[in-house]
Order: structure tokens, then sequence, then C-alpha cells
């Protein structure tokens, strides 16, 4: 029988005090309440380790170098507890026939059972010449393994949109793994994805299954709201305070970067609210906008630096019209005191008037 994840971590010598601090904090990191704790540590005290293959097609290893930066849980309890990660070209010590003989080995042990992790995308021109591994075309080696994986994640924008290799006039055809391949596709956009997301998702695929998705594929624990609506500019948005251009006053005042081109109104992700480096940041809090890199074609959209004009719908205006609202309402508000003032004041001296008649 296959070792499960607490038998694992038991040899390791992590004791059940620790083991079960080490669920609450995955449940934390997730986002699910403490009557899921229970649940995790059932799933980890029953559930064999998951192997896990990992490919790379097209891409620069970003998604790698986040990865294995995720502090919570630490990639090491993901890589050496939770997951038996058999094959990854990339940080495995095994090169060459050995490295490749793997992959059928895998297969023939875990048929069906495996989780395929896709980093980048595969080429379509020239026959797949561009992206060749192993004597054959990447295409041919990430359809043979989805072929006999239980589970398919695309990791970061390359694998799950194109990214730059697939932008105008893309000429290797560079193509997202889910319209190649016939099998659902767990997508976990981003360019990389933050790395709490990434162990996140793998963590909850191998606890719970698989997880509610978005109608892009994307998990909603993760990308179900705007950046925009947890950052912490957002109320200047709601004033009306904007950057005008970098170093302004506006933008030594923490002030909202719409306008200098964020795009954190029009992009799903978690960076507002989980961040990055141990949640100590994220772009717009060092002073950048977004720039949409975990939404389709983020590439092709313009400049990183214009401003969003066909915002979503949910989003109260354009920022130039918000500052005017604002300003009009704040007008009208001070009319309509001054007016009610005058009444008031009118009155009141009637009143006296009167008062002092009769008397």
């Amino acid at each position: 029988m296959a070792d499960t994840f607490y038998d694992v971590m038991r040899r390791q010598g992590i004791t059940r005090r620790s083991f079960l601090k080490f669920c609450s904090l995955t449940a934390t990191s997730l986002g699910l309440g403490p009557a899921f704790v229970p649940k995790i540590v059932h799933a980890m005290e029953t559930k064999p380790r998951t192997p896990v293959v990992w490919l790379h097609g097209l891409e620069c290893t970003c998604c790698t170098e986040a990865f294995i930066r995720s502090a919570h849980p630490l990639v090491s309890d993901v890589v050496l507890s939770m997951i038996s990660l058999d094959y990854d070209d990339t940080i495995m010590a095994a090169a060459g026939y050995q490295a490749e003989e793997i992959l059928e080995q895998t297969i023939e042990k875990y048929d069906g059972q495996f989780v395929l992790a896709c980093e980048g995308n595969p080429p379509l021109n020239e026959d797949g010449m561009y992206c060749f591994q192993g004597g054959i075309p990447y295409l041919e080696k990430l359809r043979h393994m989805a072929d006999h994986a239980g589970a398919i994640i695309a990791w970061g924008s390359c694998a799950s949109w194109g990214c730059v290799q697939a932008a105008k006039p893309n000429p290797t055809r560079a193509t997202p793994i889910h319209k190649v391949l016939n099998k659902p596709v767990i997508k976990v956009p981003g360019c990389p994805p933050i790395p709490e997301v990434m162990t996140g998702v793998v963590t909850y695929l191998l606890t719970f299954g698989m997880p509610e998705l978005d109608r892009q594929g994307r998990p909603k624990m993760f990308y179900s709201q705007r950046i925009h609506d947890k950052c912490y500019r957002r109320p200047h948005f709601d004033a009306g305070q904007f950057v005008e251009k970098f170093d302004d006053e506006g933008a030594r005042k923490g002030y909202c970067l719409y306008k200098v081109g964020c795009k954190g109104p029009t992009t799903y992700n978690a960076c507002s609210t989980t961040r990055w480096n141990e949640a100590v940041s994220f772009p717009i809090g060092s002073g950048h906008g977004c720039i949409g890199c975990s939404e389709d074609a983020f590439w092709d959209k313009g400049s990183f630096y214009d401003r969003v004009t066909d915002v979503q719908p949910g989003i109260e205006s354009t920022a130039d019209r918000v500052g005017g609202t604002l300003a009009a309402v704040t007008g009208a508000a001070i009319a309509a005191h001054a007016a009610v003032s005058a009444i008031k004041r009118a009155r009141d001296t009637k009143g006296a008037h009167t008062e002092k008649g009769g008397a």
C-alpha cells in the first residue's frame, strides 16, 4: 500500500501536534474555515501521496522560481510530504534517457492517477519543431502524458493563455495547452502565479479533489475577485484621487494608479490579498500599476501605461467621471445645506419678529 501524507511526515520526525498545526495553516492558506481542518487531517491520514509530473514547454521558468519560494505552505512540505515529484526536468537530478524513462515508469505504475503540471506551452508551427525534447516535439510529449493523467494543471499565463510567446505575430504559433488537449485543465495564470496560490491549488487538489472553477477554468478560491476589489488604494479611486504621472504629489501620497495604466479593475487574481514575498508587498504596493499578467492576451492589449477604457460591469465609472461626479455631488450637497440653513435662518428671524410684535 502506498504511503499517505501522514506516514511520510511521521518518518521525518514530525509530531502529531506539528501535523495538526500544519493542517490548520493549510486550511488558512486556502481561505477555508476551521470546519475544514478535520477534513484535511482525514485526507492526509488516508490518501496516498500523489505522483506529479511537471513538464516545461516554451517558458522562462518563472513559475518554478515562484513555486520554490512559497512560504504558506513551504514548498519543502509540499514536495517532500504531500506529493511525489517524479519528474521535473528543471530541478531533477536525472538527465537524458534516465529522466525520460521516468515518464513511462510513472504511466505504467500510476496510469490515470498522477497529476500533470504544465509550465509553458507548445508551438504548433513547423510541426512543433520550435520546442523539441527527448527526440520528439513537446506537443507530442504533452499529449502523451495528458492522455494518462488524472488531473492537469496549467501553470502561469504561458500554459494558460499563451503569454508573450503567443503575442502578435506569434511566429511559432505558441498555443495554450487547453487548446491542444481533450481534457479539463485547471488554469493558474499569472506571470508568474503567486507561490502560495500554486501550492494552495496543489494542496486543495490532493486533499479534496477538483476545485471549483470559473468559466475560464481558474480556481474560484483565488480568481473570483478583481485586484481592484481588495486593493488598499481603492478608497482613493472612490474619492477621485489619482496619480496623474509617476512621482507627482498623488504618487507620493499613495493615490490610485488607474490613470497611469493600472489594470487592477479588469484583472482577476489574489495579489491584493495574498501578495508576494510572504505577503510583504505586490506591484501596486510598490508604486507600479498592475499590468494584468493573469489575463488572456495581456501582451496584446496596448501599453501597460495606457488607461483602461472598457472597464467591466461593477466598476463605478471611469476615473475622470468618478472625480467629476463626486465633485458635483459634493457641490450639490453644499448647495442643499446652504439652502436649508437659509430657510432655517429665515424661519428663526420671522419667529423672533412675531414674538417681539406680540409682546
